[in-house]
């Protein structure tokens, strides 16, 4: 089985890179370190061009890239939100890339694909906060060559070691195969576990977008946290009027004076309201009974018509979120 991939690869090595760069830049479950591995052993045999396999490499990942950029630029931030909504880990998916682009903007590209998770939404991450394309090019040819070049140079460097373990791979006849097909299986299993099981803990009562439209009409106004990351709120750049950053890290200052029987609203625009249930069982724990997340996060309450302001992405100030009763 090992010798007939390898022959495989040695045959068809170019277009097979191409192909498994190009699905896995797309999202599909199918990595290409192994492939590109094998690749730079086959070249440090002579057997396959180490600057052809970069280059094709190259290609699958700017194709790919470049269409979820472009995505990213015409359809914004909902986008992201329905690749990690699909994704076995989607809050996870979520946090991860606002914090990692919060921190690094443009400059993520070059590390994004060394990051399970991160590699295909960079780009339409990156698309809709409208990064000029010549940018967006420049900075993902660099982590598209460092990414190939790295797995390239390690099949390079060892491949005496890479024909070994091909050998004892090999010797095992179909053994090994069958076996990393069931680690595989066994991970999505484990990962949809993890799933459910974050639904079933998150379960609790949400509020409907009309209903909190009518009661921040009504004389005891539900006080309303933005549940979103800095960099979310700038990407999104809408908010609902008057809602407040939340920050879980400063919740004794922005908290401070409100009773625990006040009305609490979260939201967030992440699948199942993971972030803004999160938060809330945070609220629950320091006391407050009246804790909800907003069905549908921000997307179902500019959906329904009501009104959104300009985002601010500076918290504000502690007394803004500590009004009296």
């Amino acid at each position: 089985m090992a010798h007939q991939i390898v022959a495989l690869i040695a045959e068809y090595g170019l277009l097979l890179v191409f192909l498994n760069v190009l699905v896995e830049q797309a999202g599909l479950p199918l990595p290409a370190v192994p492939t590109l591995v094998v690749a730079g052993a086959l070249s440090a045999a002579g057997r396959l061009p180490l600057w052809g396999v970069l280059l094709v490499a190259l290609a699958g990942c700017l194709i790919s890239d470049f269409a979820w950029y472009a995505a990213g630029r015409r359809y914004g931030a909902g986008v992201m939100r329905t690749l990690c909504r699909i994704s076995l880990s989607p809050d996870s998916c979520v946090k991860q890339s606002e914090l990692r682009f919060q921190r690094w903007r443009a400059p993520v590209l070059l590390v994004a694909k060394f990051v399970p998770g991160l590699s295909t939404v960079a780009p339409p991450l990156v698309g809709a906060i409208g990064l000029a394309p010549r940018v967006f090019l420049l900075f993902d040819v660099l982590g598209s060559l460092l990414w190939a070049g790295t797995a390239l140079a390690l099949g390079y460097l060892f491949a005496d070691g890479v024909e070994r373990v091909l050998a004892a791979l090999e010797g095992t006849g179909t053994l090994a195969v069958e076996l990393l097909g069931a680690l595989l299986a066994a991970y999505i299993l484990l990962k949809w576990w993890q799933r459910r099981r974050l639904l079933v803990a998150l379960r609790m009562a949400r509020i409907e977008v009309d209903e909190l439209a009518q009661a921040l009409r009504s004389a005891r106004p539900p006080l309303v946290f933005d549940v979103r990351a800095a960099g979310s709120r700038e990407l999104d750049g809408r908010a609902i009027p008057g809602a407040l950053a939340f920050d879980p890290l400063a919740l004794d200052a922005l908290l401070a004076g409100v009773p625990r029987e006040r009305e609490l609203v979260l939201y967030c625009n992440c699948p199942n309201e993971f972030s803004a249930a999160r938060a809330a069982q945070l609220l629950k724990a320091q006391g407050y009974r009246q804790v909800r997340p907003l069905r549908g996060g921000l997307d179902a309450w500019a959906a329904a018509g009501h009104a959104v302001e300009g985002v601010q992405i500076e918290a504000p100030a502690p007394q803004r979120a500590s009004p009296a009763v």
